[in-house]
């Protein structure tokens, strides 16, 4: 179970707020907004990788709630927002409410 927990978790968090930022196109955008895209993609494309390593759920909520407030997190946040692109903040109370419903709670 909590493998499983892991990884829906892990896939929502992907499915609604990083794969949108990873499939934007730089079409039609000007240059300066072409290469804050592609900085916005190298960071996710980590995030990516860094929920797909937590090792337990719990390290996932412990650790998504810490990417809400953290000043890196923040400065990438305000630039998907110019961008018009989702961040983990879009998706915060749905993801709280899944991880409640998959009784995990942080750290665990």
């Amino acid at each position: 179970m909590a493998a499983n927990a892991r990884k829906q978790l892990v896939d929502f968090v992907i499915d609604r707020a990083l794969e949108p930022v990873m499939r934007a196109r730089p079409d039609g955008r000007s240059p300066a907004d072409r290469r804050k895209l592609e900085d916005v993609q190298d960071a996710t494309r980590a995030e990516i990788e860094r929920y797909r390593n937590y090792g337990s759920a719990g390290d996932g909520v412990v650790n998504f709630r810490r990417d809400l407030s953290s000043r890196a997190a923040k400065k990438v946040h305000s630039e998907l927002r110019a961008l018009n692109l989702p961040t983990i903040e879009d998706i915060k109370e749905a993801f709280e409410a899944k991880a409640e419903d998959l009784g995990v709670r942080p750290g665990s």
